[in-house]
């Protein structure tokens, strides 16, 4: 009983600090997925950085007046703008007569965008490797921009209109837009906690490999230069797995790919944790161990996520990481008294049935050495801090615990009442020392 109680306290206790530093816990069980957390996964946008792109330049391929009015056309166009389209309709104002004749609106998998306008031609804005993969001048300045942690777009036209969701024939690259976002600031300390706790940290994103490679090289995230793109993985490879665990950075992902990245970590041991913002990442924070949402990303994505960063604030992890590893260290404390006074009192009762004799105990004796040797330290002991994570094995530790020191404490304890009653003394006389030896080795 006092086992239950006592768990059920430090669950919700944790819950009420981690509330107090603007976590909410959706899910009571979540807490105990924290302490055992071995891999955490970062999509970039919005964790790593603030999320909040902006254009620093356009770059002309070809001479052409309408490319900046063009982008602004698109933006204002698409029906579902993500961060990307908002900063470039942020920039760039929507110009008088370009009225839309058909739309293709970006999506994660298709990652390019387009729209026919009436007198205008068709535009299309997109990844520069999906959308002019035999560019090799394009693809040149793209990479060179990327390594430098820029996400990088390029825009092109045509004559010819959209059909469904194959790229129109005859597009001319026309242009680069160069985006950049900002790091937070708390985002370094953070990650040499995970680093400190043997937790080893992954950034999984839909931008350009190089880019998500520079961003983790400047927060400091080791092993940056482990890059994978997600268009070589092939998930009917069976090095999937493999590939995706030795990898720190991996690029140009899908939705259905951070998925199966996160079924690949868990398939070989790890507990993993996942962050995002997206409704691209809900996927892979449903299937996650842990699915860590941001407060100011998508209702889809708070809504799936056992535990939500209400403010964001991204230096909110190390305390969310240490108050589960510290409620489960101290239930396996507490379990440990527990065990041990359910093993002692079974050998008991057995040794008294064999020996035929009165049981050493009234209530009020078992009331007094609970008390003082088992729930009054256990309630201080389900609050102590800990930073240790936890470990598979609880249930085999616990009764390593508390066999032997519970097979002990009766053994002590019946010798030493048989022996009182083998000296004469009264049956109260009797249960006073097995009282007594009973505490001194509670204590």
């Amino acid at each position: 009983q006092g086992l239950v109680l006592l768990t059920s306290v430090a669950f919700a206790v944790g819950v009420i600090r981690l509330g107090k530093q603007n976590v909410l816990v959706q899910e009571l069980p979540a807490v105990e997925g924290l302490a055992r957390v071995d891999v955490i996964c970062f999509d970039k946008t919005g964790t790593l950085t603030e999320g909040k792109l902006t254009v620093r330049e356009v770059q002309y391929l070809t001479e052409s007046e309408d490319l900046v009015p063009a982008l602004g056309a698109l933006a204002a166009t698409d029906p579902t703008p993500n961060g990307t389209v908002r900063a470039i309709g942020s920039a760039f104002a929507r110009p008088v007569g370009w009225r839309a004749a058909a739309q293709m609106p970006f999506s994660s998998d298709r990652k390019w965008s387009g729209t026919s306008f009436n007198t205008q031609g068709t535009w299309v804005l997109g990844a520069p490797e999906v959308v002019f993969p035999g560019e090799s001048r394009v693809l040149r300045r793209a990479d060179q921009l990327a390594a430098d942690g820029f996400r990088v777009l390029v825009v092109g036209r045509t004559e010819e209109p959209l059909h469904g969701e194959e790229i129109p024939d005859g597009l001319r690259p026309l242009g680069l837009v160069v985006l950049g976002d900002r790091m937070r600031d708390d985002v370094t300390k953070t990650l040499e906690f995970f680093e400190l706790q043997g937790v080893r940290t992954k950034v999984i994103s839909g931008d350009h490999p190089r880019t998500v490679a520079a961003i983790a090289r400047q927060v400091g995230i080791k092993d940056a230069d482990r890059v994978v793109d997600g268009r070589d993985l092939s998930e009917d490879d069976p090095r999937f797995a493999e590939q995706v665990d030795q990898g720190t950075v991996v690029g140009r992902v899908t939705p259905h790919q951070k998925r199966r990245m996160v079924a690949a970590l868990q398939s070989r041991g790890h507990t993993v944790a996942m962050t995002g913002d997206g409704v691209n990442d809900v996927l892979a924070l449903k299937d996650a161990d842990i699915g860590i949402a941001m407060g100011t990303g998508s209702s889809a994505s708070r809504a799936v996520a056992e535990v939500v960063l209400l403010d964001a604030d991204f230096d909110s992890l190390p305390a969310v990481v240490g108050e589960g590893r510290r409620v489960i260290a101290n239930i396996e404390r507490v379990a440990n008294l527990f065990v041990t006074k359910t093993v002692y009192a079974m050998f008991l009762v057995l040794a008294v049935a064999l020996a035929g004799q009165a049981f050493p105990f009234l209530p009020r004796h078992l009331t007094v050495v609970g008390s003082l040797t088992i729930g009054i330290p256990a309630f201080f002991l389900a609050l102590e801090p800990t930073a240790r994570r936890a470990r598979r094995g609880f249930v085999f530790r616990v009764m390593r615990f508390a066999v032997p020191t519970g097979t002990l404490a009766a053994f002590a304890t019946f010798a030493a009442y048989r022996l009182a009653l083998a000296e004469g003394v009264s049956l109260p006389e009797a249960r006073s020392v097995a009282t007594l030896v009973l505490s001194a080795m509670g204590f």
